[in-house]
C-alpha cells in the first residue's frame, strides 16, 4: 500500500481529518480530533504508526517483522507498520480500522454514537 491509498482510506473513514500538528512533515489523520495514524513524509521508508490493543500489538509484533513498537509513541499502545514491505492491503486496512476503532471505542458515548 503506498501512501496515497493510505491516505484515501484513512480519509474514507467517518468524521477523518488530515493535518500536520506537529511540523510540516508529520502526517496525522484523527477522528474527531483524537490521533489515530501518523507517518513521516519524505522518510525513505513509508511506515505508519497505528494504535493498537496493547495484547494484540504483541502479537502483531511477533507475527510480522513488518510490525514494531511505535517510533516515538507509547510503544504499550502503538505500532509501527512498515507500509511497503510484504504485509497484503487487507492485513493493512486491519490494522488501520483496528487504530481507528481503539480511538473511536475510547470517546465519550455522544461521540460513539456520532460515529454509528
Amino acid at each position: 500500500m503506498n501512501i496515497e491509498e493510505f491516505r484515501t482510506y484513512c480519509l474514507s473513514k467517518k468524521e477523518v481529518t488530515e493535518s500536520f500538528p506537529f511540523d510540516d512533515v508529520t502526517l496525522v489523520f484523527k477522528v474527531l480530533n483524537k490521533m489515530f495514524a501518523a507517518t513521516g513524509l519524505g522518510r525513505e521508508e513509508f511506515t505508519v504508526n497505528l494504535k493498537c490493543d496493547p495484547e494484540y500489538a504483541i502479537e502483531l509484533r511477533e507475527k510480522y517483522p513488518e510490525v514494531q513498537p511505535g517510533f516515538h509513541m507509547n510503544k504499550k499502545h502503538w505500532n509501527t507498520v512498515a507500509f511497503e514491505e510484504s504485509l497484503d492491503h487487507e492485513t493493512l486496512m486491519g490494522m488501520i480500522d483496528h487504530s481507528y476503532d481503539m480511538v473511536v471505542k475510547g470517546m465519550k458515548k455522544a461521540d460513539r454514537e456520532r460515529l454509528a
